[in-house]
C-alpha cells in the first residue's frame, strides 16, 4: 500500500528564498531516493541537476535564471504555526 510522504524544499534565489512541499507516493517501508526527490521537484515545474547528494541540493534553471534548491531532511525541516505567528504579531506593540 502506498502512503503519502511530504517532501520540504527550499527555493534559493539570487535574491530570495521560499519554503515549498511537494508530495512522494511511496510504498509503506521505502524511504524516498534522490531519484524520487528529483522526481517530485520535477513534477512541481523544476528543471533540476544534483549538485550535492549529501545535502540534497540541485540546481534548477528556466530560461532566464538559475538558482538553487535545497531538499530539506526531516530532523531540519521547518514547520511554522500561522496562527501563533498571527496571535504574536497581533500582541506586539505598533513601532
Amino acid at each position: 500500500m502506498k502512503k503519502e510522504f511530504t517532501v520540504h524544499f527550499k527555493v534559493i534565489h539570487h535574491d530570495r528564498s521560499s519554503l515549498l512541499r511537494g508530495i512522494l507516493f511511496l510504498e509503506e517501508d521505502q524511504q524516498p531516493t534522490l531519484n524520487d526527490y528529483e522526481q517530485c521537484l520535477r513534477d512541481c515545474g523544476h528543471d533540476v541537476v544534483l549538485l550535492d547528494k549529501e545535502h540534497f541540493i540541485y540546481k534548477a534553471s528556466k530560461p532566464d535564471e538559475e538558482y538553487i534548491i535545497h531538499v530539506l531532511e526531516d530532523k531540519t525541516k521547518i514547520s511554522r504555526d500561522l496562527i501563533l505567528e498571527s496571535l504574536v504579531r497581533n500582541l506586539m506593540a505598533p513601532n
